[in-house]
């Protein structure tokens, strides 16, 4: 008898485990429909809106590559690239963020936190107002500061027994010595330089060209994946090293993998449009809320932050008697969160 009843009791929580599964499988699959849908609309309200409104069969016909009068230099020239730009760099930001968040265990780990992106605007600022280099130049020059800036602030913050805490404050550290170096040449530039390079600064989606949409897209689509196919390695390492490495998880390789990832993500979405502020950060703890906990937020926090940014841009485009670039909303929208955190760390810091 006692034997049945173990065998029942083990088999009822076979089953609670397996329709805890399947809840929160569901639970995904709707959220991610949802927040794909969404930004979906938000792509094709981007390219509709404007001075002038263009109906769905013109901007499809634009799409399709039929000439349509008026649309097809509005619509395909500039509107689509700068809806995909916007849609491309809120996945990278997205994706970026909830990776750094998950690995260090730390909702302040974000990018834009941690001195990544302050080292692509430094150099950009450097670029732009003291060598005065295209467009094209600027990216490539923001890209590879911005590796480079991540490259030593790891580096510097291996060791010890609290990696993920060093490399805060060491990317927090960095960050501040990078925004002086722009604070310093701004003040040095000539009167015309300073408002390209503040525009830049600011995060904006305007002056979006295609040029700029095919390097990006092909950073998407080729290191999204990467951090999608580790999203389970980064649940682990979530639990900490030594419960990842007792679950299987190469942890040192596996890390290596997910920062040269949600790195060159930041630094290809910073190098097109600028630091967008705060979509990074806030993509992952929005989504963590809505998908709920044990669940995979890579793909979910990619598409939040392409919500974000597309939903920022149509804000402070339409919103508003005066156009705000888009990195002006999110920085609305993050700053009271980013307060709200280090207020709640420090109390909570203070009574341990």
């Amino acid at each position: 008898m006692t034997l049945v009843s173990n065998d029942l009791n083990l088999s009822a929580r076979i089953e609670q485990v397996r329709a805890g599964r399947a809840r929160r499988s569901r639970r995904w699959s709707v959220s991610a429909a949802l927040l794909g849908s969404a930004a979906l609309v938000l792509v094709g309200a981007a390219i509709m809106l404007g001075n002038t409104i263009y109906p769905l069969p013109d901007v499809i016909g634009v799409i399709l590559g039929e000439r349509v009068p008026g649309a097809s230099f509005t619509v395909g020239t500039l509107r689509i690239p700068r809806a995909l730009t916007g849609l491309l760099a809120g996945l990278a930001f997205g994706a970026a963020g909830t990776a750094f968040q998950t690995m260090l265990r730390n909702p302040l780990a974000s990018p834009d936190v941690i001195g990544i992106s302050g080292g692509a605007s430094a150099a950009a600022v450097v670029s732009l107002v003291v060598l005065h280099w295209s467009g094209t130049a600027t990216m490539v020059v923001a890209l590879i500061a911005g590796v480079a800036t991540a490259a030593v602030i790891y580096l510097a913050a291996r060791g010890g027994s609290s990696t993920g805490g060093r490399l805060i404050l060491i990317g927090i550290g960095v960050g501040a010595m990078l925004d002086a170096v722009v604070s310093f040449v701004i003040q040095r530039a000539a009167d015309w330089d300073v408002p390209v390079a503040m525009r830049w600064l600011t995060g904006s989606l305007n002056g979006s060209r295609w040029e700029g949409v095919l390097p990006l897209g092909l950073a998407v689509v080729v290191l999204l994946p990467v951090l999608a196919l580790l999203s389970r390695e980064l649940q682990a390492l979530e639990l900490g090293d030594a419960a990842a490495t007792s679950l299987g998880v190469r942890v040192d390789r596996v890390r290596i993998v997910l920062i040269l990832a949600a790195v060159a993500l930041t630094c290809f979405a910073t190098a097109t449009t600028g630091p967008i502020a705060f979509v990074a950060f806030l993509a992952g703890p929005i989504v963590s809320r809505i998908v709920g906990p044990g669940a995979s937020l890579t793909i979910p926090a990619a598409l939040m932050g392409a919500c974000l940014v597309l939903a920022a841009d149509l804000i402070g485009q339409f919103a508003f008697d005066t156009r705000f670039p888009v990195g002006v909303i999110t920085g609305i929208l993050g700053a009271p969160y980013l307060l709200y955190l280090l207020i709640r760390t420090s109390r909570r810091g203070g009574s341990s």
